[in-house]
């Protein structure tokens, strides 16, 4: 487990780089070696001898950034596994290996987005090394677009959140609730737990989403971020690491305003490694927001 703090300026990188992961699929094992050994120093490679265990394998692993597909295979073909990878995995680059002289198919996979692109029997190592490049650089150009968009569509919609919760409520204790909804459900993390701090110590004032959260008086990362008024991660970079926790990414973030921490917002995920820096920074962007808000109503409370 690692522990670091960081602001909406400067986080501190917590996700690191991980292997893309590569999906082999041919029928003859002494292929199946080969691309292995062609790709394993680059990639995280999971083989599969037919069509049927390469989706076993999808439904366990989840998406990869690109699948390699010999196209002569009994019982399924290259094209017709693949079609079946794209609605699940839209952004996937898809390869087929083909000895085949008529490539009508693979030209009308190509042409339907199925295929990205196809090379023929025998390959060269280097030329498909070039060509699994090319398709995970634009797999991950893919990711990032959809990544900043869902990110945007997140803070915008939380921000809505946010300024009709602070036109509408007067107490403090009335606001709670919204504002971890609001949070869990445009951030995907599995708990959310937001409470109310008052000269530097949490008072009884929360609310809870969801779950996978435990009393945050006893949360050594809340007791840091209160005392440093700086929001703090936790990771585990090994999803094995640490069985006994059920979340693997922790956050505690600090809302403050002039100084002053007004609140923790305990965010937790199943999963290790479960946000990038930009994931980190906008999150931290709504919290200052989020401080404004609880201001304004406490402003109103005392009034």
């Amino acid at each position: 487990m690692t522990f670091s703090s960081f602001s909406a300026a400067e986080p501190n990188k917590v996700n690191p780089a991980k292997k893309p992961k590569l999906l082999v699929v041919d029928d003859e094992q002494d292929n199946l070696d080969l691309l292995y050994r062609t790709f394993r120093r680059e990639f995280t490679v999971f083989q599969a001898d037919s069509g049927v265990k390469a989706l076993e394998i999808l439904a366990n692993e989840g998406e990869m950034a690109a699948i390699i597909s010999d196209q002569r295979m009994p019982e399924m073909n290259g094209t017709e596994f693949l079609s079946l990878t794209v609605s699940d995995f839209p952004d996937t680059m898809r390869i087929v290996l083909t000895g085949y002289t008529d490539i009508t198919d693979l030209i009308d996979a190509i042409n339907s987005g199925q295929v990205h692109k196809y090379i023929t029997k025998p390959w060269e190592p280097d030329q498909l090394k070039l060509v699994v490049s090319e398709a995970t650089d634009n797999y991950d150009l893919l990711k990032q677009r959809s990544e900043e968009l869902s990110r945007s569509q997140a803070q915008n919609a939380l921000l809505s959140v946010i300024v009709a919760i602070a036109q509408k409520f007067n107490q403090l204790s009335d606001c709670v609730l919204p504002l971890a909804d609001a949070f869990w459900q445009n951030f995907g993390a599995d708990g959310v737990i937001l409470q109310l701090v008052d000269h530097g110590d949490l008072v009884d004032t929360q609310a809870i989403c969801g779950n996978y959260l435990g009393d945050l008086t006893t949360d050594p990362l809340v007791e840091t971020a209160i005392a440093t008024k700086k929001s703090q991660i936790s990771l585990s970079h090994d999803p094995q690491a640490d069985l006994e926790q059920p979340c693997k990414t922790n956050l505690a973030i600090a809302v403050t305003f002039r100084e002053e921490v007004l609140g923790i917002l305990a965010m937790r995920w199943r999963d290790a490694n479960a946000l990038s820096l930009n994931d980190i920074a906008v999150i931290q962007q709504c919290a200052d927001e989020v401080a404004l808000a609880l201001i304004c109503i406490r402003y109103h409370e005392r009034l």
